[in-house]
């Protein structure tokens, strides 16, 4: 059962393009810039510890840093300084959340104001899928696999939970940030599970992505 948490009207957020973060997933950063130690800092003063991945979206012909409509929060789970002052942390996905507005104020870092309505099942019990046919998915992420030159533990996703699966996939490829996008908002598991299919299906007809499976 995942353990449910207050969560803020406002949160720091992060804009990286391509990265994704799922509700009960994990997310290895890297920081070191200065803005965004300082917003690690202030995240570790608070009791939810939360930090609000965004891509961004470019609009064209218009000015300014856009961003996207809806992202996902994750809590600080672990943190470790590098000798050189760097930190590699791990966000632990707690709920996605449509953003309303960017805060003015003195912090170095970008933070919104945000809405969680429409996201309550995020911090809920995982999500199983009922019409996947695993063995299928299996097949033809094998075929892509090979066509990318990529390798995995198979023992390891075999065995995987649906959600683990499903979502491990949808994080570590590389897709494009828009398809990544896709992945955040599909509004339940299954209907990740077949916008992912679909991404994979097109790489392999002779689509741009690239993917990176660690």
């Amino acid at each position: 059962m995942t353990r449910k948490i207050d969560l803020p009207d406002i949160v720091p957020i992060f804009p990286l393009p391509g990265a994704l973060l799922l509700p009960r997933a994990r997310l290895p950063l890297h920081l070191f810039e200065p803005r965004y130690l300082a917003m690690l800092e202030d995240a570790l003063k608070t009791p939810e510890r939360l930090i609000g991945m965004i891509q961004p979206n470019k609009v064209p012909g218009r000015a300014g840093h856009g961003l996207q409509t809806i992202g996902c929060a994750g809590r600080v789970t672990q943190f470790s300084e590098t000798e050189d002052g760097r930190y590699m942390i791990t966000l632990a996905g707690v709920s996605r959340f449509r953003l309303l507005e960017e805060v003015e104020g003195f912090a170095p870092y970008r933070r919104a104001r945000v809405s969680w309505t429409g996201f309550e099942r995020d911090q809920g019990n995982e999500e199983s899928d009922s019409a996947f046919n695993r063995e299928a998915f299996l097949a033809t992420l094998a075929q892509y696999f090979d066509a990318q030159d990529l390798q995995t533990d198979w023992d390891s996703l075999k065995e995987a939970d649906d959600e683990l699966l499903i979502n491990s996939l949808s994080m570590l490829l590389g897709f494009e940030p828009e398809d990544k996008q896709a992945l955040l908002e599909a509004p339940s598991l299954s209907t990740r599970r077949e916008t992912l299919m679909t991404l994979i299906e097109f790489a392999m007809r002779g689509g741009d992505d690239e993917g990176v499976m660690q």
